[in-house]
């Protein structure tokens, strides 16, 4: 089977892979810029990240690829226009937006003509996106790491969806083999978005001792949380995620990082730690299939690795 290049606005990927946002701070400019490099569309984890440390994994990105490299940042942080305002001053490709949906990105990039791509998990929602603007959607199903904003298989959301829009559809969650990559185009995704597969690359930017977490993360470790951004998050257990699933673990010093905070626990702390190596005190956020993984290969490796398996098939 050949995969289709995916257009997003004016630019195009040869290799229709898109590389999930991971927060916080997991996929930074280094793997953004490899899967670039490769063909495909790497996305800088924004949320959680100053300005100025924005600006700067963007223009590390600029000088490692000449390759599509966008953002991606969550509708719920409080800062969620300042950053999607300095992503666009730093002429970013696109802007990835999940975890809720905001009507005023769409004016933000059509003043400066830049594509616009929410993460939707719904008819009803692709159908308000397109209409508001999006030049691209990403269908995103309960298989997903991260926030979930629904307990439907992509593969049940898909048709529905691209027979609702005209817009590319990129399908994400629980896609991790060329198999599945092919099973989701045949369906009438354009392309498909990938975060666990690259969280446990040699790019990924999460500790060693967190990337060797994933490998020998077994299937009864993924867990489902309540997040304060107010919406379910898969994760993998660890001694954190277990104390969040019995109690609120409230944070003593809060720094205002959401529009709206639940106050069970401090999502972005958490996430921080947890990317620091710390699996004691942090969260492993992580998509359902996980535990299937069981090596860290480059990301060269990787997306070689799956544009055979599609070769193979018929």
């Amino acid at each position: 089977m050949k995969l289709p290049e995916l257009k997003i606005g004016e630019k195009i990927a040869k290799v229709p892979i898109v590389q999930g946002g991971m927060a916080i701070r997991l996929s930074t400019a280094k793997l953004a810029a490899a899967v670039a490099n490769e063909g495909g569309i790497g996305l800088i984890a924004a949320s959680g990240m100053s300005h100025n440390e924005l600006r700067y994994e963007i223009r590390l990105a600029r000088a490692l690829t000449k390759g599509v490299v966008g953002i991606n940042i969550m509708v719920a942080a409080s800062d969620f226009v300042g950053i999607v305002k300095t992503a666009i001053e730093e002429k970013i490709d696109l802007i990835v937006a999940g975890a809720g949906f905001s009507r005023d990105m769409f004016g933000l990039g059509k003043e400066s003509n830049t594509p616009i791509v929410p993460i939707v998990s719904s008819v009803k929602l692709a159908k308000i996106s397109e209409k508001l603007g999006a030049t691209a959607i990403v269908v995103e199903g309960k298989e997903a790491g991260g926030h979930l904003g629904t307990d439907i298989s992509v593969r049940k959301l898909i048709p529905g969806i691209r027979e609702a829009v005209k817009i590319p559809v990129v399908a994400a969650g629980g896609i991790l083999h060329g198999a599945d990559i092919a099973e989701v185009v045949k369906m009438g995704a354009n392309g498909v978005q990938m975060g666990s597969r690259f969280a446990a690359s040699v790019e990924s930017n999460a500790a060693p001792t967190l990337k060797q977490y994933y490998l020998k993360s077994q299937p009864d470790d993924i867990v489902v949380i309540h997040s304060p951004v107010g919406l379910p998050g898969r994760a993998v257990r660890t001694p954190f995620s277990n104390r969040v699933m019995n109690g609120n673990v409230p944070p003593k010093i809060c720094d205002h990082c959401l529009k709206a905070c639940k106050r069970n626990f401090c999502i972005i702390k958490s996430l921080i730690r947890a990317q620091q190596g710390d699996l004691e005190t942090g969260l492993v956020f992580t998509g359902e299939f996980m535990p299937r993984i069981k090596k860290i290969l480059s990301v060269k490796e990787i997306i070689s690795e799956l544009l055979a398996e599609v070769a193979a098939i018929d």
